[in-house]
This record gives C-alpha cells, structure tokens and sequence, in this order.
C-alpha cells in the first residue's frame, strides 16, 4: 500500500492512502501543538486494534456476543533500551464464554497480523527517487539471470522473464503497481492481488502452483484489462475524454444516430444482428456509448476481426460492456499465448454454465491419473488435512472440452464451491481449477460458501450464472454430486504449442456452429487479445441491451451531478422519472450513473431510494418522504449515523404531518436522543431551508469526487499512450 505523506503547520503530518486521511502531531512538550496522536501512538494502537479485529471475526463467526468482551494493550519499555519493548495484550472475557472458545479467542489474538510483521522483522529501504510519481514500484523479482529461468507449460517465455516484461511495461506507462496481499494456504496454491497505488480500484488476483507463478498471472491480467479498458467498464470519462479525436481506441468508429432510431448501417454483420436484436426491438440509442455519454457522436463501435474469413466487423462497445465483463480477454508473451488462454476461458465458463444449468454428475478423475500430477495431489492433500473433502472432476462432457473441475465441501458449514478451470493441458486445466479454489480465500473465507440445493429453480435463474462467473460463489445443486455420472470418464489432452493449441480450439468453436470476433491490442507493448463468441460467451443476457442497459446513466447522470442546482420543475421531473424507471430503489447512485464515489461518504452509500426521499424533501413533499423513510428504516443497510437522522427525520415528519403537534414541544428531547447538530439538519430538511443534507455539491466536471478522478488520471495515461502511438 502506497502512504504519501505531506508536511502541515509545525510538527504535523497528514498520510494519505486509499480513500483516507490520517493527520498526526506531537505533544506540546516535544514542540506540537498536541492536536493529534503521533505516529508512534498510531503504531501502538495498530496492534491493539488488530488483535481485536481477529477477536471480532472469531467471534461473530460462532455468534458469540462481544458487548462484554474487553481487550487492553500495554507496552512496556526496557529502561535500558527503549527500543527493546514488551506488548502485553490482556482480554478480559465474560465467564459463559466455554473453555474451548477461549482458547480460540487467544489463538485467534495470535494471528494479529501487525504483530507477525513486527515479530518478523520488517526491512526498511529508504532511498531518494527524482519524482515520486514516475517511480514505479519493484516487484518481489530482481534481475533476470540465465541460470535462473522458470519454465511452466503454456508460456511461451520463463516467468522471470514474463514478470521482468510487464513490470517495464507498466512502469513506462507510468502506473506504481503494489503488491497488497499473497496467500499460500497449502502447497503448490499460491495467490496475490496487485493494485494500482494512485487508483485501488484498478487491481487483479493472479494465481498458480509458485509464488512466481501467481505474480505473472496477476501481472498478466492488469494488462489485458488495461488494453481492453475493462477498469473503466460503466464509468462516466468526463466531458474532455466525451470530446476527443477518439474516447477507446484511435481506431474506433462513430455511426450517428438515424431519425427513426433504427440500428445505422455498417454495425455489426448479419449473425451477430440476428443474435442480438432478434426482434428488431433494439434501438440506435440502446447502443449509445456509456462511458463518454456523447449522444451527439452517436455510436461508438471497435473494429473486430471475424475468424472465418477474416472481414473487419464493428461492434458498439456499449454492447461489449454489457454482455461480456471480462470474458474472453487475455494478454501473453505471444499471441497464440493469449489467444490459448482466452479461448481457453470461454470453454470454462459455457461449460460450466451448461453443467451447473443441467444439474449434471461429472465422473471422478481417477486416482492413478491424478497421481500423474504430484504437485495437485499435494495441495489437495493440504486442503483434506485440513477438514475439507475435495471431489476432482473431468469436466471435458466426454472429451469434448479442455475443462476441469475442483470441489470443495465444507462440513463446517454444509456449504460447497466447485471451481472450474480449462487448459488445453489437463494437468494445468485441473491445476487452475485448484488455484482458482482458493484465490485470495483464507479457511475462514471458505465459511461463507452457500449449500447446495435439489431447489432447480435457484441454480437455473440467471443471477446464478453472473454470481458463479464473477466469482464461482453461486449455489450447485445436490445432482451435481450424485456417484452416478451422466457421462463417462475421458484422459483427454489437446495440447501441443501455442499456435497448435490455438487453432485447436478454433475448431472446437467452428464444430458448435459458434463464430469468433477477435481484436488485437498492442498499443501498450504486450500481445492482448480479445475475442468475442456470440451465443455463447456472453455473461449477461442479450435482453440487457434493451432492459437493463449501463447507459441508462444518460436519463440520470446531469441532474445527479447538478442536483444541488436544479429548480423545482428539474426536480419534479427527476424524481418522476425514477419513479417511473421501475429501477430497483437499493441500487446505489454510484452504479446507475457511473460514478467512483468514495464509499465512507453519503454519495458513497446513496441509493435510489434515499435520492427519492431526499428530493421529496426538497419539494416539501412530506407524505412522500415519510414513506420512504420508513421503508429506508427497515430495508436499508447503511451507516449508524445515517439511520438516526432518518430516525429523527421519521420523527419530524410525523409531528409536521399531525395538525395537533408541534415541533416545539418535542425539539429539546429530539435534541437530547439525536444531538443538536442532527436535529438542525432534520428541521432545517423539514422546513425546506436545507435540501440535499449530507451531500456534497459536485457537478459535471466532477469536483470533489477524488475516487472518480484517480480512476480517470489512470484511464488518461493510457489515453495518452495511444494517442502518442496513433500520431507516431
């Protein structure tokens, strides 16, 4: 985690990082002004507050109580050496907490992770750099010596080579990469995630069997989703970026909108128009692009090259961002890399759609096959030590597929993942399968997988599919794990080099009828590819595009931004249209027009419901707004402080509402339960001399909205990247 720290008025110091800000000072007697712990204080605290976080989770994960648990941290120093110190943390627990509990607590205590830093010893490297915002980050990996070459199948250039690589690339483009977490849980199962420092909400998971391994994949996928602007998906760029000689790509193409809003000549081709506008229902303006919102250039469309023949056919890229997320898109030291990996990807997410969908039984891979592959066999023997039975299943449907799947039971909590994984190698297919498992997931995160069902109903329904893609946390049912296979065993192996493999599954896809559109990014200096099947590698359904569109946005997103300016009428008719949008009232403001709010602010945990009430407030419609902040009460899941001002907003509208009350008599003890700042807020929101409490005003330049705009000064570099490349 990056932490830039910037000198204040006399001896105090503000570190940023994330979305926060922590100011520290030192005591008068040490020349501060005693304004703010220092950061010694701050170190000490860290400990304490990590022990009782670990406290906490284990706690809440055997719904043991924590009101009357207490936990203190004393430091004592060595009068010798004031360095050499003791943290002696004491918890205090109620006595109906059993013995074994107790126990768990301690140990729990034990894992404190600012104490295993401590304990390990942390190495300082301090070193002066010409500018700190150019200077990108090393990571883990030195310099590439001959003797020290990692080989796996399915690269095509050892892993310190392939790290050495991307990490140049990233850094000439001018993005500080920082490692935020490794988990190695068993052996041969290692996982990281990688960030962007100036903007978190760039970031990848990268998995494998070696630490080096793992990082190559997570390097790897920072890089396809940068080419392919996937951190960017539904994000507004911004009124310049809506302007420019190019919004995506210096090769994308802009067809203006007909009279009659019918789809314009010269998108998409014949197939791909029967699949997605079937009815003739989907309209010119469904496809406007999300992110520059230019209705005035129309639609913003990527060229992609149709493997059949060849022929260039352009498809808008709101239709992409719609339906695909990141299917189907990978970067490699060689094309056939990553057309191997992306290909690869889409085998394992229509397979495992159609096995989950069908309720299928997969047959055993059998143990002398597995024994083949000691490495897997190890880190499935971790996992069953530990007290979770895995099922390794051939997910190739009879051969046709390069696909695999691990299972994982969980007997703690009756809850099962199956985790799917596709390589035209079986080993590395069930190999994936396993990392993808427990990417990023301690044992205590393998508590929250959910049990299965006979319930067909609940693993057919479209959110199922989306939940199992994002994340493979969706609900399996009960047929899956029957002993009877629907279908027989088969050691299947479609490997050989890249460019075999490739072509291989090509012609798996020419086999199923199903066509493949690819685009080839390099503009960054790496081979990515991305690679579209329609029909088949689609994550959301094509009903989306008319029903559930991302640039919906555009209804909303103007007067959102102005809403501390509109009038009366602009009101009314944005509350109207929410109103009349049947859009979900808990999806949050941030979603729906494409915002990065901070998330610790109101704008951060804004819904469409809090918008409604907040507005009905503005317009001095109180039958309106209490009935929304009743059912804001009991519905919505906010912070503590948010739900007692719309506590006390309860209260005040109902006094204002009843003709035999009056605020005066109540507003002392009002004042008494919810404090007097709360309370002038809700009076003055009442009384319509305060509109829109708790928002800061921005507007279309998106001031204020920090978050938003680390998220575009990262899209910017690579903008600018392109645009130096198109005029080279």
């Amino acid at each position: 985690m990056e932490i830039k720290v910037n000198f204040l008025d006399n001896l105090r110091l503000e570190a940023k990082f994330d979305d926060f800000t922590v100011i520290t000072d030192q005591p008068i007697r040490y020349k501060g002004d005693g304004s703010a712990p220092s950061p010694f204080d701050y170190f000490l605290a860290s400990s304490a507050m990590c022990a009782a976080y670990f406290v906490k989770v284990y706690c809440v994960a055997r719904d043991i109580p924590t009101e009357n648990i207490r936990l203190s941290q004393n430091n004592i120093v060595d009068p010798e050496n004031r360095y050499n110190q003791v943290f002696k943390i004491q918890v205090e627990l109620p006595d109906d907490i059993s013995a074994k509990d107790r126990q768990g607590i301690l140990r729990s205590i034990d894992r404190c992770t600012v104490k295993k830093v401590v304990q390990t010893g942390p190495d300082f490297q301090i070193e002066v750099v010409e500018n700190l915002d150019e200077d990108a980050q090393a990571l883990l990996l030195g310099d590439v010596s001959d003797n020290q070459l990692t080989y796996i199948e399915g690269k095509d250039l050892p892993l310190e080579q392939t790290i050495a690589n991307m990490t140049q690339l990233l850094a000439d483009l001018g993005m500080k990469i920082e490692i935020a977490s490794w988990r190695n849980i068993v052996p041969h199962v290692w996982s990281l995630h990688i960030r962007d420092a100036a903007s978190p909400m760039c970031f990848t998971n990268g998995k494998g069997a070696s630490k080096e391994a793992a990082l190559a994949s997570a390097l790897g996928e920072f890089i396809e989703r940068l080419s392919c602007n996937f951190f960017y998906n539904d994000h507004y760029f911004g009124e310049a970026l809506a302007h420019a000689d190019f919004v995506h790509y210096p090769n994308e193409k802009w067809f203006a909108l007909t009279e009659d809003d019918s789809l314009p000549s010269g998108i998409l081709d014949e197939r791909t128009r029967s699949i997605y506008d079937p009815e003739n229902e989907l309209r010119g303006s469904h496809l406007i692009d999300t992110n520059s919102g230019n209705t005035e250039r129309g639609i913003c469309a990527l060229p992609f090259k149709r493997h059949s023949d060849g022929e260039t056919v352009y498809i808008p890229s709101n239709l992409i961002e719609n339906l695909f997320l990141s299917n189907g898109m990978s970067a490699g030291n060689t094309l056939a890399e990553a057309q191997v990996q992306c290909l690869s990807e889409i085998f394992e997410r229509a397979v495992k759609k159609h096995i989950i969908e069908n309720e299928m039984a997969l047959p055993d891979v059998p143990p002398a096959v597995l024994a083949q592959y000691p490495h897997i066999v190890e880190g499935i023997k971790g996992l069953e030590e530990q007290g979770y039975p895995v099922l390794v299943k051939d997910a190739s449907l009879g051969g046709q597929f390069p696909v695999a799947c691990v299972t994982l039971m969980n007997p703690r909590t009756g809850g099962v993942f199956a985790s799917f994984g596709a390589h035209p190698s079986m080993a590395v297919a069930i190999e994936r399968s396993l990392t993808e498992l427990l990417q990023g997931r301690s044992f205590e995160g393998l508590n929250d997988l959910p049990p299965p069902t006979f319930n067909s109903m609940e693993v057919t329904e479209p959110n199922n599919s989306v939940e199992h893609f994002i994340d493979s946390s969706g609900v399996v049912s009960w047929r899956f794990f029957s002993a009877k296979s629907d279908i027989e065993f088969c050691e299947w192996d479609f490997s050989g080099s890249n460019a075999e493999e490739a072509e291989t599954l090509f012609g798996i896809l020419d086999q199923l009828g199903k066509e493949a559109y690819i685009a080839v990014h390099t503009d960054l200096g790496a081979p990515v590819c991305r690679i579209l099947v329609p029909d088949y590698s689609e994550v959301y359904p094509v009903d989306d595009l008319i029903w559930d569109n991302t640039n919906q946005a555009l209804d909303y997103r103007e007067d959102i931004l102005n809403l501390h300016r509109l009038d009366q009428q602009q009101l009314e008719s944005l509350v109207e249209r929410l109103e009349e949008s049947q859009l979900d009232n808990y999806l949050d403001i941030g979603t729906l027009i494409g915002i990065v709010f901070d998330e610790n602010t109101e704008w951060g945990q804004l819904t469409i419901l809090e918008l409604k009430l907040l507005i009905y407030l503005a317009l001095q419609r109180h039958d309106e707004a209490l009935e929304l902040v009743e059912a804001f009460l009991q519905y919505n899941d906010n912070t503590v402080t948010r739900v007692l001002f719309y506590r006390a907003m309860q209260a005040a509208l109902e006094i204002e509402l009843d003709e035999e009350l009056d605020m005066a008599d109540f507003l002392h003890s009002l004042e008494r339960m919810y404090g007097v700042e709360t309370m002038t807020s809700v009076v003055g929101s009442v009384a319509g001399t305060k509109t829109f409490a708790g928002l800061t005003p921005t507007n279309m330049q998106l001031e204020g909205l920090d978050k938003h705009q680390r998220l575009l000064e990262s899209y910017q570099k690579l903008h600018a990247a392109r645009a130096l490349l198109a005029t080279s």
